[in-house]
């Protein structure tokens, strides 16, 4: 069985993380794919602190493992949220879009782990130094809201730069990614998409079967004239979005057009003027099945490839 210091540290049994994607990673996902053996992750969104309450309670209800609650620090709601998870218990927030520096203190008091996502070197010292217990490097392959450095070189980097434990995310969907992160430096992985074309996933069946569809080249960034970048399956509203940027629409028309796209391709499944994100990865994704039955496949499909691997290494005294 691969175990690493990221499964003593969180309190699960794979080094696996589920992402904490805005209206998709709800308590039912999360509950499962902890049950599973990994991390399962709210996804705060820009919710309402009751909201994610009423999230945290549920997943409660549904296991008694470790789960954690992810905030995005543009919410308008951070600090009332994170004073949720203080008093529901949560084990594990992370965050994203910036520095969570200013409420480190506060829920390491707590006993919570502090894990922000980063998509460069010098990002990932600075909340080292802030007094966060592990990072989550994500690689421009991701889906949703992305960097631009790929994960391939952005791991091994952030490895190298800090001492606390490095979880990779971006493009990653098999054993075979979970062996990379591994050779990389990482202690675990996380994933999103592979998680949206599960069973638990409340997510929209039109939503999970583009997915499935998706080949490699099936996504595309917009979003770079605004400075948020966001990566998605192409439709119409992809295409639309690109072309509004070329004719040098304002910021304001570009947001309001975007604005609930999300919701729209996820919950109401209309994947055409929705914004169907996800990452990469969607091209290694082929069915939807159990939370359960996508780690069992993982671990195996990781322990053999290192099996594998080992054929390659031959003694001095073979030679």
């Amino acid at each position: 069985m691969i175990r690493t210091p990221l499964c003593d540290l969180l309190g699960i049994k794979y080094p696996i993380i589920q992402g904490g994607m805005a209206w998709i990673a709800t308590a039912e996902l999360a509950a499962a794919v902890s049950e599973a053996g990994g991390l399962g992750v709210i996804g705060g969104g820009d919710c309402p602190p009751e909201y994610v309450r009423q999230q945290v309670r549920l997943a409660k209800s549904l296991t008694d493992k470790p789960f954690g609650v992810n905030i995005p620090l543009f919410s308008p709601h951070v600090a009332q949220v994170i004073e949720v998870c203080i008093e529901e218990g949560v084990k594990v927030v992370f965050t994203g879009a910036g520095s969570p520096a200013q409420y480190v203190p506060r829920l390491k008091e707590a006993g919570i782990a502090v894990i922000p996502v980063v998509a460069s070197v010098a990002l990932a010292k600075r909340l080292e130094r802030s007094g966060a217990d592990a990072l989550v490097a994500e690689g421009m392959e991701s889906g949703g809201h992305v960097g631009d450095v790929g994960t391939l070189p952005l791991v091994p980097q952030v490895v190298d730069a800090v001492r606390i434990p490095v979880i990779a995310a971006g493009g990653i969907a098999d054993g075979r990614g979970l062996v990379a992160a591994l050779a990389l430096g990482a202690q675990g992985i996380q994933m999103g998409t592979r998680f949206v074309c599960t069973t638990e996933c409340i997510a929209h069946p039109n939503y999970k079967e583009r997915i499935v569809r998706a080949g490699d080249r099936a996504t595309v960034v917009t979003g770079h004239s605004l400075g948020h970048p966001v990566r998605a399956l192409r439709n119409q509203m992809t295409r639309e979005f690109a072309e509004m940027e070329k004719r040098g629409c304002s910021e304001e028309e570009i947001i309001r057009f975007g604005t609930g796209r999300l919701r729209r391709a996820a919950l109401e499944g209309d994947v055409e003027t929705g914004s169907v994100m996800c990452g990469q990865s969607c091209g290694l994704i082929n069915d939807i099945v159990p939370c359960a039955v996508v780690i069992e496949r993982i671990m195996q499909e990781a322990e053999e490839c290192l099996q594998r691997l080992g054929q390659y290494v031959i003694s001095e005294q073979a030679r």
